[in-house]
């Protein structure tokens, strides 16, 4: 599998990455196993979670298994911290982030992680507290680099420009998006800022949450993630006309590519300028097979652009932003 640099950094990453976000929950330690195996086995070295999946349990099943499936240092682990368990709410303090990075540590059982990323912005925390933080945490060691993730162009921009500018401070390496054929409103101005700043983009929910797959075309199968009890963002928003157009021109597409919609859909977004992993989730090891299997896949030109015409977010006339999809 290709390696990419994260950002402007020296790190190197695999340019499909696994996601941990069911592991503990709805994948349990047999299938995290034969999921971590597959995609290592494939050259995959990006592993992300976060200190809440689970309620932490993400971070113990990855620490079982790279003690003795895979070895720690064929790994880049990259996790999260900001998120409160059980709510909506963020807390970026410098107090609570770095207190939630040793949680993080003893659970993964490791004295430093590759990546460490704040989980979102937090409006009640000084955007110089919360990215002080992210030095302290490499100036100790605990983490080689960081990021943030769910941030705005504007958000983005000015953390991208304080650490710069800031005596010490360590350049963002990589911001993580929500990003897919339905999901392009990070075009006009996250993903700008991004690539302005050099910081690298870790692309997450490449599926539209499942909904690229085609499964959703003839209603909501009861082993989906629109079915499911703990779902982490509705699907609702991407069962549109205007979804449902995309996803027939996929349809299309994988059928003249002789593929499916998943790895046309998958390729598309791994592709595009600015990012440099695409994370991968999944329940089980199949689905994760699945989806590993689009590293076979180049789109043509043609189809690209196709792609790039039907998924283009509508932007209205005098409105600053572009539609939701």
């Amino acid at each position: 599998m290709e390696q990419r640099r994260l950002g402007r950094t020296g790190l190197r990453v695999s340019r499909l990455g696994l996601g941990t976000l069911t592991w503990g929950r709805d994948t349990d330690e047999h299938e995290a196993a034969e999921q971590l195996k597959a995609f290592v086995d494939a050259g995959g070295t990006l592993v992300d979670t976060a200190d809440v999946y689970a309620d932490g349990g993400a971070e113990y099943l990855l620490s079982r298994l790279t003690d003795g499936l895979v070895p720690r240092s064929e790994l880049v682990i990259a996790t999260k911290a900001g998120a409160l368990p059980g709510s909506h709410r963020h807390d970026t303090s410098r107090g609570h982030l770095l207190t939630a990075l040793d949680a993080s540590l003893r659970r993964l059982n490791t004295d430093h992680v590759d990546l460490w990323q704040v989980h979102a912005h937090d409006p009640a925390t000084p955007t110089e507290e919360t990215l002080h933080a992210l030095d302290l945490a490499v100036a100790s060691g605990r983490a080689r680099y960081v990021g943030v993730c769910q941030y705005s162009g504007w958000q983005l921009a000015k953390s991208a420009a304080r650490q710069h500018a800031a005596p010490g401070g360590t350049p963002l390496a990589s911001v993580q998006l929500e990003y897919s054929l339905l999901q392009r409103g990070i075009e006009r101005e996250a993903l700008p800022a991004a690539l302005d700043a050099g910081v690298g983009l870790l692309a997450c929910s490449p599926l539209g949450r499942g909904v690229l797959t085609g499964k959703y075309r003839h209603g909501v199968p009861p082993e989906s993630r629109g079915a499911s009890p703990h779902p982490t963002g509705s699907v609702q928003p991407y069962l549109g006309e205007t979804s449902r157009r995309i996803v027939d021109a996929l349809a299309t597409a994988a059928d003249g590519l002789a593929s499916t919609p998943l790895k046309v859909a998958l390729a598309w977004v791994r592709d595009r300028p600015g990012v440099s992993a695409t994370l991968l989730g999944a329940r089980t090891a199949a689905q994760l097979q699945s989806s590993l299997s689009v590293e076979a896949l180049t789109l043509p030109g043609e189809i690209r652009a196709a792609l790039d015409d039907v998924s283009a977010p509508v932007h209205r006339y005098p409105d600053q932003g572009w539609t939701e999809l």
